[in-house]
């Protein structure tokens, strides 16, 4: 058991090296920044539907994981994915903590409603830090398996743009179904009182919402999978997943 660990912990550390560190930056300043901005709603003019800020950079996180899941796999996405998550509760804390701490904030202008409101928007709530945990823990697996998985029906020409659109934009519209139903239905009808009509309904217009920011950038996404794959990147990665 103790030496399977050791050797998990030793392939995702090549892997870990092997992906431009770019990528993880923005994979966690994402994922931690979605979260914050989700505080702030955005006016919809049907009650069942919903919007939060945090769609506004979500995209991102689902693009990253499409492109890693597509060069390096499902496995290794995946485990990028609760790497980002650790560090997104580690931040979380730091900033629950920081709205402990007596003091004024600078946009407060000294007025104590406006000083509390901000900081339990940055010190956050418990249990809405829990449903987007367990949420976009979901949704990676599902997203980054149903990728791979769809991935495989190509197999003429597995690199084609067609191919590649078709596989990030089906596991995105399934990964962020999952996501936001998972978050809606934890939060919203537990804490809340949703109905189900509205968990359904906040989950499909984000999902759309997403999506239409992956067609927007679904091109960029696969010029840098080609632009891996003629660097050979994380070579020895893929010949320690060979022994598998």
């Amino acid at each position: 058991m103790v030496k399977k660990i050791k050797k998990e912990l030793y392939e995702f550390k090549v892997f870990f090296y092997a992906l431009p560190a770019s990528v993880t930056a923005l994979l966690v300043l994402t994922v931690f920044s979605m979260n914050l901005l989700a505080n702030k709603s955005i006016n919809m003019p049907f009650s069942w539907m919903a919007l939060d800020c945090g769609t506004l950079i979500s995209w991102i996180v689902f693009l990253i994981m499409d492109t890693v899941t597509k060069h390096f796999g499902p496995k290794a996405a995946t485990e990028l994915s609760v790497f980002a998550i650790i560090l997104n509760t580690v931040f979380c804390i730091i900033f629950f903590l920081a709205s402990l701490i007596p003091g004024v904030w600078g946009e407060s202008a000294g007025s104590d409603i406006i000083n509390i409101a901000i900081n339990k928007t940055f010190g956050g709530t418990w249990y809405v830090l829990l449903g987007s945990t367990i949420a976009f823990l979901i949704s990676a697996v599902v997203n980054n398996f149903s990728n791979y998985g769809i991935g495989k029906i190509f197999k003429k020409n597995p690199d084609a743009f067609y191919a590649y659109f078709l596989r990030v934009y089906i596991s995105t519209a399934i990964g962020q179904f999952v996501d936001n139903f998972t978050f809606s239905f934890l939060v919203g009808r537990v804490f809340f009182g949703w109905s189900i009509i509205q968990c359904v309904g906040s989950a499909a217009t984000t999902m759309i919402a997403e999506l239409l920011f992956e067609l927007l950038f679904a091109h960029f996404g696969f010029k840098i999978c080609r632009k891996w794959k003629n660097q050979e990147l994380g070579k020895e990665y893929f010949e320690l997943r060979k022994n598998v």
